[in-house]
Formats: C-alpha cells, structure tokens, sequence
C-alpha cells in the first residue's frame, strides 16, 4: 500500500537547500522526498512491484560480476544493517559484506557483495544523506542482485568533494556509477566534465525535483540524466492508469553545455544547439514511492520519492546490459548514444503526459522526446538485451 507523502525531508542546517554557491564550488542537494513518519513495515512500492512495472522480471541477467559504484556524501554508520533488513524482506540475493557475512573486496570473488568507502577525510553522520544512502544502496540491489555495490563517501556536499568520490569508485572498478545528487548549473561547469570522460564507465544522475530547471551533472553530455514520472500500479505491479510526467521532474535546455550529436541526430525539439535534459525517466512521485529502510534517518521503513530513485535503478539497469558485453557501455561518446539508439527501436515507454511547469511545450510531456521525461521510462524486457547488442 502506498502511503500519502507530501513533505520533503528537511536538509539540517541548510546543508542541502542552496542550489548553488557564487563562487567555483557549489553546494549539492539530494531530491529526496519521503513520508512524514517512518513505520514498522514496508510503506511504498515493493522491489516485486518496480521490477514488473518495468520489466526486469523477464530477464535473466542479475548483474554478476558488474561493480555499481555509488557516490553520497556523509556517512551512513548503519548502511550494511540496513541494506541486509531490505534484503531479507523482499527475499533478494544476500551479499557479502553485510554483518554477519564475509568481507569483501569489490569486483573480486564469487559472489556479490557490498562494501563501503571513504573518499577521503572523515565523513560525519547526516540523517538526509543516510536516507539518501539506504535508497540508492538498496534500490541498486533490487534491480541488479547479482551485481557488487561499492558505496563511495564524499565528507562535503560540495561538487568538487562529491567528484572526488566519483574518481574514488572509477578508479576502483566501478563501471557505471549513480549519483543521486546536484546543483544548479554554473559558468565553468564544463570543466568538471573531465570526470566523466571515462572510456568503459557509465554516469548517471538524477534531474532535481524542482521542476523546469537544470540540474548538474545531469546537464553534462557525458552523463545520463533521469527525469521523474508517476507511476500508478496494483499490488501485482500492474499499470492502473498511464505512467505521466511527475510534476518535480527537472528539465529543460542547458544553458552552459554544448547540444551533444546523439540529441542533434536524434528528432528532439529546436535547444539552439544547447543539451537537452533529462535523457530518460523513471518512477519519481512520492505518492508512487518506493520502500526504504533506514535506521538512521528514518528509523524504520519510509516511503521514498524524488528523481533520486531512478539514477541508483538506472544504473543497475546498465549493470545488467553490461554483463552480456564484451565491454561496458560508456556515456563518453558524443556522437552517438547507445541509449538514443534503443529509442528508436521502442524501447521506452513513452510519457505523453503531464508537465514539469507553466511555460507551455518546453514543460510538457509529450510524443517523442521532451525536456521533462527525455526518451521515456525503460521497458527492461526488451531495453537490457538490446543495450547488450549495441
């Protein structure tokens, strides 16, 4: 059953609530929403619901031997207890690295396992960012059971700290990376695109939960951006009504980045040669959450929203295509985007509805592509093996 989840949860001390600083270093934020009161049992969708609704229960890829690098800041001290309570509730793969099990090192070993690390510095305890950890931690392996996760914490909310936890999970192996996070964009932002500039890695990142505006990283081409949508289902995961444009969804055309060629040769409207954000989408409302456990910012199960959901299950997806290939996908071609490719094939489910704003088709879901559901939400049965083909 889904709870009613209106509020937003409070970022302490203002940590999370500027969108960006004036100078070089802006603050990031995590579009998170959750549920007013944390509750003994699961609130929210089930992963059995999500991995119907999109279609990942007609695979058989899980994931094995992919490493899902996934960047936060702050410290989670109860992450791994956490992640194990989920697990055990909806009857996933267990992993290493939990309590109780073996230690593990990622990308190495049989089995899949989990573990944590620090970018550098002492990461102190957020309940936001905790909050933040277990959904993307937990969703990741919902998606891709199979699939090590290497959790990375950055101690700042500044980019150029979280950057340096993206640095930290590619250069231990991760090769698609989620990043659940954002700042409004700034002149200079180009630079920092260097970081994603990684032959054999995927960057995905969530499109905020303002509405029209654009968000970074989810601005760089280089990187997947993951718009939100509403996603009404039965308790089997079963559509009741059409998937529509979550009205939090952040879109739009960057002002700063460079139009990349696989959106000027694909049929997305007029940007004046500037990126078009997001490039997909995915289940965003808090009113569709899904469930979490967290027993540090949340003390219990919550029902989770926000554009934050879809980049750690974004990720996991592509963790699933590159299981089959001979080598990772990678968002570092510009010319071409094995993501748009599938489009064409109708490997999306397109949103036709709902918007992101008041400023007319430029906020507007629609056939095709639009700038507050990009290509659409995936359609896992079909979208996985042709991403393994590309």
């Amino acid at each position: 059953m889904i709870a009613a989840v209106v509020a937003i949860l409070p970022f302490p001390l203002g940590s999370l609530t500027a969108q960006a600083s004036t100078g070089i270093d802006p603050i990031v934020h995590a579009p998170i929403h959750v549920a007013p009161a944390a509750t003994k049992g699961p609130t929210g969708y089930t992963a059995a619901q999500i991995r119907h609704a999109y279609g990942f229960d007609q695979l058989a890829a899980d994931g094995t031997g992919q490493v899902i690098g996934v960047v936060d800041a702050s410290d989670d001290p109860t992450v791994a207890a956490d992640l194990e309570t989920f697990i055990g509730q909806f009857g996933l793969r267990a992993l290493n690295g939990l309590p109780g099990t073996p230690a593990c090192t990622v990308g190495a070993g049989p089995h899949p396992c989990f573990e944590k690390r620090v970018a550098y510095g002492h990461p102190l305890v957020d309940p936001t960012w905790s909050l933040e950890i277990s959904l993307d931690v937990e969703w990741s392996h919902a998606i891709a059971p199979g699939g090590d996760i290497l959790l990375v914490e950055s101690p700042h909310s500044t980019l150029s700290s979280m950057l340096r936890g993206v640095d930290v999970a590619v250069a231990a192996g991760a090769r698609v990376v989620s990043m659940s996070w954002g700042a409004t964009e700034f002149v200079g932002e180009t630079r920092s695109d260097a970081h994603f500039a990684v032959p054999g890695v995927a960057f995905v990142a969530s499109s905020g939960d303002a509405g029209a505006s654009v968000k970074y990283p989810a601005a760089s081409p280089l990187v997947l951006g993951v718009g939100g949508t509403t996603l009404p289902l039965d308790l089997s995961g079963n559509l009741v009504a059409p998937e529509t444009a979550w009205s939090g969804s952040g879109g739009g055309i960057s002002s700063v980045e460079t139009e990349p060629g696989y959106q000027s040769a694909y049929p997305i409207p007029p940007t004046g040669n500037r990126r078009g954000v997001p490039d997909v989408s995915y289940d965003a409302d808090p009113v569709t959450g899904v469930a979490v456990f967290d027993s540090t910012g949340a003390t219990g199960w919550v029902s989770v929203g926000g554009t934050s959901v879809g980049a750690p299950q974004w990720s996991a997806l592509i963790a699933l295509a590159d299981e089959g290939r001979t080598g990772p996908l990678s968002t570092v071609a510009l010319g071409s985007s094995p993501f748009y490719s599938r489009a064409v094939a109708g490997d999306y489910r397109d949103v036709v509805a709902g918007s992101n704003g008041s400023c007319g088709t430029l906020c507007t879901a629609g056939p095709g592509y639009d700038f507050v559901t990009g290509l659409g939400s995936p359609l896992a049965g079909t979208l996985v093996p042709g991403l393994k083909a590309e």
